[in-house]
C-alpha cells in the first residue's frame, strides 16, 4: 500500500502501529458510540485488536489533514468500508472526501458494490453515506453500486 493524495492537505497514510496518536481519537465517547455502540472508551487492547483485524482483512489507512493525523479509514472483508474522523475534525467533509477516494480505489480494484454498517442512531454518519450515492438496503447497512 502507498500514501494516497486526496488533496493537498488531505492524505491516506497506510496504516502502521501508533497507538499514541490514534487512541486519542477512541478517547471520546460519542466517537465510540458512534462506531461501535459501546458507552466505554477503549483500550490500548481493544485499539490493537481492531487494527490487527483491519490490517489484516485489509486495507487500513489514517487520515492525514494538514499534516495531523485525524483519523483513519478502511476497506477490508472485500468490500465492507468503516471510517472514524476525531470528533474535532468532523463536519468538515474530511471524511465525504476519504469515502470518495476509497470508492475510487474500490472501481479501480474492479469491486462491483460497497457496503457500510451504521448504526440507526448516527445520523451524521448516514446523512454523509447518502450523500455520496449509498443506499439504505437493511436497517443499518447501506449500499453503494459501482
Amino acid at each position: 500500500m502507498e500514501e494516497i493524495i486526496i488533496e493537498e492537505n488531505l492524505k491516506l497514510i497506510p496504516y502502521y502501529p501508533n497507538q499514541e496518536i490514534a487512541l486519542k481519537w477512541y478517547q471520546d465517547s460519542d466517537v465510540c458510540k458512534q462506531v461501535d455502540n459501546i458507552d466505554t472508551l477503549y483500550t490500548r487492547d481493544r485499539l490493537d485488536t481492531m487494527y490487527n483485524y483491519l490490517s489484516t482483512n485489509g486495507e487500513c489507512y489514517y487520515v492525514q489533514f494538514n499534516k495531523t493525523l485525524v483519523g483513519d479509514v478502511s476497506l477490508y472483508n472485500g468490500n465492507e468500508l468503516a471510517i472514524v474522523i476525531s470528533k474535532e475534525y468532523q463536519n468538515q467533509h474530511i471524511g465525504r472526501k476519504c469515502i470518495q477516494e476509497m470508492i475510487q480505489q474500490a472501481k479501480e480494484r474492479g469491486l462491483k458494490e460497497l457496503i457500510a454498517n451504521i448504526y440507526s442512531f448516527n445520523q451524521q454518519s448516514r446523512k454523509m453515506f447518502e450523500s455520496i450515492g449509498f443506499k439504505q438496503v437493511d436497517e443499518e447497512l447501506y449500499m453503494y453500486k459501482l
